[in-house]
């Protein structure tokens, strides 16, 4: 699909340069060139296929040049979450009688695993008993 739809844009592209390039011009520096009242298509000219040829080639160009964008533009598979670094995953529908259990109860979040230095840090320090003492006795 690429491959036509580019060559198509390349021979409407040398189509279009090469109409442009037949129009007569607005006098001026043409007829410093010897482009005087005579034209290839009469004394008449012909203005008004060309501009309609031309018209039409331009709107042909850009339907190529956007189909081409489109269908070489890269595809995203699945939305992407708002944060960055984490996937997005769509939940799972439980089945059977785990899907009524699990429709009654509210999932809990999901909680973040510490490493062990970060355990480590967080775990507040057990009182040290001195040497001498004893483990209280305990009741009777």
């Amino acid at each position: 699909m690429e491959t036509l739809i580019l060559t198509l844009h390349i021979v409407v592209c040398v189509l279009l340069v090469v109409l442009i390039l037949l129009q007569a011009g607005k006098e001026g520096m043409g007829v410093i060139f010897g482009g005087g009242n005579s034209s290839v298509f009469g004394s008449s000219g012909a203005g008004g296929i060309l501009a309609k040829m031309t018209a039409f080639m331009a709107v042909v160009f850009v339907i190529t040049c956007l189909s081409y964008t489109y269908v070489t533009s890269p595809r995203v598979a699945a939305p992407r979450s708002s944060v960055i670094g984490v996937d997005w995953v769509a939940p799972a529908a439980p089945a059977g009688e785990a899907a009524s259990e699990a429709a009654e109860q509210p999932a809990a979040p999901a909680e973040k695993t510490a490493s062990p230095a970060e355990k480590d840090a967080a775990a507040p320090a057990a009182p040290q008993k001195p040497a001498g003492e004893a483990a209280p006795a305990q009741g009777k």
